[in-house]
């Protein structure tokens, strides 16, 4: 009650923050601020490396490729470049297998070509205008859904 009286007794244009609680905060600032920034610092240098570390982890997560390999798939083109690395993975691997026939192998040396084709049309785009470099993803998208399909209708998948 007592509290709700003296704000009512207060004018309405008095301000809130006054020179004298201003400098009232600053030296008490002053005398507990060396003190709490040791102790806060290192806990605020872990959050903040905590929080860098999962934010990397999410990208990555989001690309298909390990933490470590993040930096190599950076720029606009990232994930069509961590894709276009995928594919061409799947394709060595496919080339390996034990029961890879002729036509396996015919088909991983023609979507090599494709893949360092579209690796090349990426990169070419990063320094296109935007409406420019958003049409040239779009179409190298669209060729590697087909390729993925091809190699998976070769892998009985």
């Amino acid at each position: 009650m007592a509290l709700r009286k003296r704000k009512a007794d207060a004018a309405p244009d008095e301000p809130r923050v006054t020179p004298k609680k201003a400098k009232n905060a600053l030296a008490v600032a002053k005398i507990v601020g060396p003190a709490v920034i040791p102790v806060v610092a290192p806990i605020a240098l872990r959050a903040a490396s905590e929080v860098r570390d999962r934010i990397d982890r999410m990208k990555a997560r989001r690309l298909g490729v390990a933490v470590g390999d993040l930096a190599q798939y950076t720029g606009r083109g990232g994930a069509l470049h961590a894709r276009i690395t995928g594919v061409a993975e799947a394709i060595d691997e496919m080339r390996d297998r034990p029961n890879a026939t002729a036509e396996d192998r015919t088909f991983a040396d023609k979507a090599e070509t494709t893949l360092r084709q579209l690796t090349a049309a990426v990169r070419a785009a990063e320094r296109m205008p935007t409406a420019r470099r958003r049409a040239a993803h779009r179409a190298v998208a669209t060729e590697l859904d087909d390729l993925e399909q091809r190699l998976l209708s070769r892998l009985g998948i």
